[in-house]
C-alpha cells in the first residue's frame, strides 16, 4: 500500500502507480468510472451527528466521496481519511462489513486517489465520526504522488503554477477563493441594491481609451483590421449614461501589457460604476457602503464595528471615512503648510531636503504630488479619501470651478495603497476633444500609452451627457484586503507567469558540497586592492562580498566564504582592462596566476555572459544571485545617496521604482539586466527589489551608504 512504500523519486512512484492502474484494468476494474453517486458532505455529517455518542452506531446510509488524505491498515481494519470540498470523515472499513471486491481494492489504493463510499454513519470509541463502508469504489486514481505530508507545497512559483495541488494541499488557500467568490457576489448585489444595471461591454477596442497604459494587440480576421484587448471600460459605460442608463456598473478583466509585481498582473478584474445626477459625494457613500457591506457580510464584522486586519495592520472602516486633499497630507508629513500657492522655489527646497528628487519643468501641483506620493501615501491606514488632485497630475479630470489648478477627483487609499479612483466626469465635448487631440500628440512624440482619438465618443457627448460621478476599483486588491492576503498572486487562481520551458535551471546538489576558492579571505582583499586602485570599485567589491555572504546563509550556509569572494573579486580585471567581452576572462588570468581555483572563475565568469557568449550561463544559485545582485546594487546606492539620509535604512521599494523607471538616473545601470536577474532567480521585479534592499540593510557599514563618495559614479 501507498503507506507501505518509500520510491526513491517521484518518476519511481509514478511508474508503481501506473503498474496498480495497468493492474486493475487487467483485473476488470475501471480506474476512471463514468458514473458516481454522492449524497452527503463530511461538515454536513458532522454537523447531523454531533449529538450521536461514542461507540454508538446508526442505520442511516449515506454515499461520500472524496480524496484519500491518510491511509492505514491494520489486520482487519482500515482507516481511510476521505477529503471533500467540506472537510474531511474517516472510513472506518472493516473485512466483514466492506465486500469483498471493496477490501481486495484497499491494497490497491493509493494516497491521493479519489473513491466513492456507501455505508452507515458511526462513532468509534475514540469519538471519531466515521462511515462504516459497506461497498467502496475507485473514482479516480491518482499517478503522481502529493507533496510530502508535513512540509506541503512552500514553492510560491509551483503553488502559482500548479494550483491545483496548492488548492489539494493547503485548505486556507481554497478557504481565500471561496471568500473571493462570497466578495464578488456581495459587489453585484450591493450595486444593484443601490439601482445599479449590470451591464457588459466588448473586450476588443478598436481605439485605445478610458486610460493610460500599454496595450495587448491582437487581430480580428473577419474585419482584417488589429484591435486591443481593453484596458478600460470607462468609455463605453459613459456611452450608456448618454442613452439615458443612469446608472450602470461592470465587473470585469482587464488587460495591460506592463509589469507584474506585488499588486499588478497583467490581467486582471476590476468595476467600474458611473452615476448620472452624481459627483465625488455620490462616489464617496457608494464606496464607504460597499466596504462595510463586504466587511460584514463576508468577514463577520458587527455594523458600527467593521474593523480588519491587513498584514499586521488594524484597519478600521466603520463610520465616516475622513477626507483630504492631496496638499493636507503632504503637509502633514513634511510638518509645514503647503498649497498650490506655496511658491514653486520653497516646495523645490522641501522636495530636497526630503530626498525628494525634481525636475525644473515641473510646477507647484507635480511638486506637491511628489511630496505626497513619496511620503505621504504610505501614512493612510485607515480608509482615507485623497481629494484635490492638482491638474497637473490629472490631465484628463474635471477641473474644479473655484480653482482650476486642481480637479474634481480623488483616490481611496487603506494601508497605503490605491483602491478606488473616482471623478466628476468631463462631459464637456469640446474640452475632450481639445484632450484627445493632446494625446494623439504624444502618441506621436513616442509615448505607446497614451490613448486614441475616440471619434464616436465625441459624437457621443455632443448629444448631451448629465453632470455624473465615476468610479474605478481594483477588485483583486479589494480581495487581497479582506483576505489578508500580500500579493495579487495570491488572490487570482492562475497569475500570470513565465513559459514554464523558461524557466532557469534548479540548483544542482553539488552546491551542497564545499566549494574551495584557493585563497582566503585576506588574500582575496589583497588581490582586489593590487589591480584596483579606485576606492569606489573596492568598496564596490566588498559591498558585492557583504550581499552574497547574506544570500549564502539563506541558500549555501556550507559555503558562505566561497560566495563571499564570488562577490568580491567579481569585477577584479574591470578598472584595469574596461572591455565588456574580455571582462573576467582575464580576472580569471589574474585569479589562476594567484592560485584561484577554477570553480572561482567559472562562477564570476557567469556574471558577463551576456556580455560574451563563450563564457559560461549562471546556472547554480550562487551564479543567479551575482547576476541578479550586482547591478541592482549599484542602482540602490546612487539611489540612496540622493536622500539626505544618505543611507539605505529609510529607503523604500516604491522610491526604487521610480528610479528604476527613470532611465535617464544612473543609465548606466541595465534595467534589462535587471530583469533578467529578477527572471533567473524566479522573482517579479518588486520582489526583487525588496529582497536586495533588506540585504543591503543587513550588511550596511554603520548605517551608511556603502561608500558615497563614489557611488554615483
Amino acid at each position: 500500500m501507498a503507506s507501505e512504500t518509500t520510491p526513491s523519486t517521484i518518476n519511481d512512484e509514478r511508474a508503481i502507480r501506473r503498474g496498480r492502474r495497468q493492474a486493475l484494468i487487467d483485473a476488470g476494474i475501471e480506474p476512471y468510472p463514468a458514473h458516481s453517486t454522492v449524497d452527503a458532505h463530511a461538515a454536513d455529517l458532522e454537523e447531523r451527528y454531533a449529538d450521536l455518542a461514542d461507540s454508538a452506531s446508526t442505520e442511516d446510509t449515506y454515499c461520500v466521496a472524496g480524496r484519500i488524505r491518510a491511509f492505514r491498515k491494520q489486520g482487519k481494519v482500515a482507516f481511510i481519511v476521505l477529503e471533500d470540498v467540506s472537510g474531511s470523515i474517516q472510513l472506518f472499513c472493516r473485512v466483514n462489513t466492506l465486500e469483498a471486491s471493496g477490501w481486495d481494492l484497499l491494497s490497491q489504493l493509493d494516497l491521493g486517489d479519489i473513491i466513492g463510499a456507501t455505508g452507515t454513519i458511526m462513532r468509534t470509541r475514540r469519538g471519531q465520526l466515521s462511515v462504516s463502508p459497506t461497498a467502496i469504489e475507485l473514482l479516480s486514481k491518482s499517478l503522481r504522488p502529493l507533496p510530502e505530508k508535513f512540509h506541503g507545497l512552500t514553492d510560491r512559483e509551483v503553488r502559482y503554477r500548479q494550483r491545483y495541488v496548492d488548492l489539494i494541499m493547503n485548505p486556507e488557500v481554497r478557504e481565500v477563493f471561496r471568500k473571493r467568490s462570497r466578495i464578488v457576489s456581495t459587489i453585484r448585489r450591493h450595486m444593484e441594491e443601490w439601482g445599479y444595471l449590470e451591464v457588459e461591454t466588448p473586450i476588443l477596442h478598436d481605439i485605445l481609451g478610458g486610460a493610460n497604459a500599454k496595450p495587448f494587440t491582437t487581430h480580428y480576421n473577419a474585419l482584417n483590421t488589429d484591435c486591443y484587448l481593453r484596458i478600460a471600460t470607462e468609455l463605453p459605460l459613459k456611452r450608456l449614461i448618454v442613452g439615458g442608463l443612469e446608472r450602470v456598473f461592470e465587473l470585469g478583466r482587464q488587460f495591460r501589457n506592463e509589469g507584474m509585481d506585488l499588486t499588478h498582473n497583467p490581467e486582471f478584474t476590476t468595476m467600474e460604476a458611473y452615476c448620472a445626477y452624481s459627483d465625488l459625494d455620490g462616489m464617496k457613500e457608494l464606496s464607504q457602503s460597499l466596504f462595510q457591506t463586504i466587511a460584514r457580510e463576508v468577514c463577520g464584522c458587527k455594523e458600527g464595528r467593521e474593523r480588519l486586519s491587513y498584514q499586521g495592520a488594524e484597519v478600521d472602516l466603520s463610520g465616516t471615512w475622513r477626507s483630504a486633499t492631496l496638499s493636507e497630507i503632504a503637509s502633514e508629513v513634511t510638518g509645514e503648510k503647503l498649497s498650490m500657492g506655496t511658491p514653486v522655489e520653497h516646495l523645490r527646497e522641501v522636495c530636497t531636503t526630503h530626498g525628494i528628487e525634481w525636475a525644473p519643468s515641473w510646477g507647484a501641483g507635480k511638486l506637491l504630488f511628489e511630496l505626497y506620493d513619496e511620503l505621504g501615501e504610505k501614512t493612510l491606514v485607515d480608509p482615507t479619501f485623497v481629494c484635490d488632485y492638482p491638474a497637473e497630475v490629472s490631465p484628463l479630470a474635471k477641473r474644479k470651478p473655484d480653482d482650476p489648478r486642481l480637479t474634481d477627483r480623488f483616490e481611496l487609499v487603506i494601508c497605503g495603497h490605491e483602491y478606488a479612483n473616482a471623478f466628476s466626469e468631463l462631459n464637456d465635448p469640446v474640452d475632450q476633444e481639445g484632450r484627445f487631440a493632446a494625446q494623439m500628440e504624444a502618441k506621436r512624440e513616442g509615448d505607446e500609452e497614451a490613448m486614441g482619438y475616440d471619434t464616436d465618443y465625441i459624437r457621443a457627448l455632443e448629444y448631451g451627457m448629465p453632470p455624473a460621478g465615476g468610479i474605478g476599483y481594483g477588485i483583486d486588491r479589494m480581495i487581497m484586503l479582506f483576505c489578508d492576503q500580500p500579493s495579487i498572486r495570491d488572490v487570482l487562481l492562475f497569475p500570470q507567469l513565465r513559459p514554464e520551458g523558461g524557466r532557469a535551471q534548479a540548483a544542482p546538489a553539488s552546491e551542497a558540497v564545499q566549494l574551495r576558492s584557493g585563497l582566503t579571505r585576506e588574500q582575496a582583499f589583497e588581490l582586489l586592492k593590487r589591480y584596483n586602485k579606485d576606492p569606489f570599485h573596492i568598496q564596490h567589491g566588498e559591498t558585492l562580498e557583504g550581499l552574497m555572504r547574506y544570500y549564502a546563509q539563506k541558500y549555501d550556509p556550507a559555503n558562505v566564504e566561497f560566495w563571499g569572494q564570488v562577490g568580491l573579486l567579481h569585477d577584479l580585471d574591470w578598472e584595469q582592462f574596461r572591455d565588456e567581452v574580455s571582462h573576467t576572462v582575464k580576472g580569471a588570468e589574474l585569479l589562476a596566476e594567484a592560485g584561484g581555483t577554477t570553480e572561482l572563475s567559472h562562477a564570476i565568469q557567469t556574471h558577463n555572459s551576456d556580455n560574451n557568449p563563450d563564457l559560461p550561463k549562471p546556472e547554480h544559485k550562487m551564479e543567479r544571485v551575482l547576476f541578479a545582485v550586482d547591478e541592482l546594487s549599484g542602482l540602490i546606492q546612487a539611489a540612496v545617496l540622493m536622500r539626505p539620509s544618505k543611507s539605505v535604512m529609510d529607503f523604500e521599494v516604491k522610491s526604487l521604482k521610480k528610479k528604476f523607471k527613470d532611465k535617464r538616473f544612473a543609465a548606466g545601470c541595465d534595467r534589462d539586466v535587471i530583469r533578467k536577474g529578477a527572471e533567473l532567480n524566479n522573482m517579479e521585479l518588486d520582489e526583487l527589489f525588496a529582497s536586495v534592499i533588506e540585504a543591503m540593510r543587513a550588511i550596511a557599514p554603520d548605517r551608511d551608504t556603502f561608500g558615497a563618495d563614489g557611488a554615483a559614479r
